[in-house]
């Protein structure tokens, strides 16, 4: 710090010796030593260093990829949803398909009701169910089940995730296309391509030889996978730009039952 100097030039010497004098006397007596506070003598205790822990290494896309695929071979419930999002895909049993939804228990266990416009009436719902070789389907709520051979289901669901991991390994070119947030799980975008025979072993009787565009969301803490968006032709009749998005709850609650047929008028 500074200090400053003052000069008192008209000041009688005999006053200014005696003032200093005074000082001198004042500054020989001293001050007795103040008790120390108790916290001039508090002793702090050191504090251990917390470690931080090391982040896990974040996944490569392929090893992502792998680890969603082995998630689904472990599947045993599920619940999936999929929309044709321009209504522009092939004719569904000579109807426009707008959506489905399906419960479904491993290994071969389904249930599933697909949202349709028919010619001439409307608004349609084809409800179809299999346990094993069995199946049935009905037009509505209310009508009769009629038998239905296993291999005119127009959807394979047995061993599902199996089938579901496998079109995941056989993305090419596979890269992050960002993140989202899904029904309030992390997950990453990651996009691809595909063939239309990569997904014959999901959707019966597809044509060959299309190319199509998968993008997968998987679950950034369990790599679970959420949904999937098939961009491109899986038949013939489809629109070039058709587009089915799939969305997947697994390890759900479902219970799937086959009806009473005996008891039906």
């Amino acid at each position: 710090m500074s200090r400053f100097r003052s000069w008192l030039p008209g000041l009688p010497i005999a006053v200014l010796a005696m003032g200093l004098a005074l000082a001198a006397a004042c500054g020989s007596e001293s001050a007795p030593d103040a008790e120390p506070t108790p916290a001039q003598t508090r002793t702090v205790a050191s504090t251990p260093a917390t470690a931080t822990p090391t982040p896990a290494p974040e996944l490569t896309v392929e090893e992502l990829l792998s680890a969603a695929s082995e998630r689904l071979r472990d599947l045993s419930t599920a619940q999936i949803t999929m929309v044709d999002e321009f209504e522009t895909g092939a004719k569904f049993f000579g109807t426009t398909f707008k959506s489905l939804e399906a419960d479904l228990e491993a290994p071969d266990s389904f249930h599933m009701v697909v949202d349709v416009v028919a010619p001439g009436l409307g608004f349609v719902e084809i409800v179809m169910l299999a346990v094993g070789d069995e199946a049935y389907m009905k037009f509505s709520a209310d009508a009769p089940w009629t038998p239905l051979p296993a291999d005119q289901v127009p959807f394979n669901f047995a061993g599902i995730g199996v089938t579901l991991g496998d079109i995941i390994l056989a993305m090419e070119d596979a890269s992050e296309a960002g993140r989202e947030s899904l029904r309030g799980a992390e997950t990453i975008q990651v996009d691809g391509a595909v063939t239309s025979e990569d997904l014959a072993h999901l959707i019966r009787d597809t044509d060959p030889g299309h190319p199509i565009t998968l993008s997968v969301w998987i679950d950034e803490e369990d790599h679970t996978l959420h949904q999937m968006l098939i961009a491109g032709r899986i038949f013939d009749e489809d629109g070039p730009e058709t587009r089915r998005l799939v969305t997947i709850a697994v390890d759900v609650s479902v219970e799937i039952e086959l009806p009473d047929i005996a008891s039906e008028p």
